[in-house]
């Protein structure tokens, strides 16, 4: 077992070191590891214009469906949490569920149908992008929310507020927002570190110059090795510190 173990954890670092490692190379070809020593692919992607444009657009994108997640999510995990019937509950969680289980590249295929047409042609847009990252991201919050309302016994602290006349809108900012926001922080860390990460869909539906950082980032590995893996460390980088605080915030709100 133990060597399974390190079979696994050497299986998953292993790339990701030598992305590292070759991002300070001066050069690697046909090598295991590369020669010299370097920091000047930093620079080059700080510098270039592409790769600016593409992570500002990434942060944009990001940003928003950060937002539109607390928006949608929010009242839906509360309409879910708050249905009477079991019944309607199961199949509203199945129904958001839906995006995770049909593949990105079949979500993608759809909106290319649906927003290239002359009724709607919006495929290319940056509001068709963010949409897009809605959609795939959205099944994490609204579940995550739902779960954590239930496990925090939500409806009987609403109830106690509503026998001592607290009106819907009171209850909604002085129970639910304080009870929840701790999860909900964890939640848009979580939805961050997929939206910033998401390859498949933008690369399919995201325009020119809507274009994010994994899109572009593809096109950096037919040029200079050391570039492209500079390139990858920084997503690398912002993935996994979102990915590290969601998991803080959510055992915070488990400690609670």
């Amino acid at each position: 077992m133990a060597f399974v173990t390190v079979f696994y954890l050497l299986f998953l670092f292993a790339p990701m070191v030598l992305l590292l490692v070759g991002s300070f190379g001066q050069s690697w070809t046909n090598t295991l590891l590369p020669t010299g020593f370097t920091g000047r692919w930093y620079v080059e992607v700080a510098t270039d214009p592409s790769f600016r444009r593409a992570f500002v657009t990434s942060l944009q994108v990001v940003g928003l469906t950060c937002v539109l997640n607390v928006l949608i999510g929010l009242p839906l995990a509360y309409a879910i949490q708050s249905a009477a019937r079991s019944g309607v509950r199961v199949a509203a969680r199945l129904l958001t569920l839906l995006p995770i289980a049909v593949p990105d590249l079949v979500l993608a295929f759809g909106f290319i149908l649906v927003f290239s047409s002359d009724t709607l042609p919006w495929l290319g847009s940056f509001w068709l992008l963010v949409a897009g990252h809605v959609v795939l991201t959205l099944p994490y919050t609204v579940n995550t929310l739902a779960a954590d309302m239930q496990q925090l016994g939500l409806a009987e602290y609403e109830q106690a507020a509503a026998t001592l006349g607290a009106p819907f809108l009171a209850r909604f900012r002085d129970v639910v927002l304080p009870m929840v926001a701790t999860s909900l922080l964890s939640a848009m860390l979580t939805v961050a570190a997929l939206s910033i990460g998401e390859f498949q869909l933008s690369n399919l539906v995201a325009g020119f110059l809507s274009r994010t950082y994994p899109v572009v980032l593809l096109q950096a590995f037919y040029g200079a090795t050391g570039f492209a893996c500079a390139a990858t460390v920084v997503l690398l980088v912002l993935a996994v510190t979102a990915s590290v605080l969601s998991s803080a915030t959510a055992r915070l709100a488990r400690a609670r």
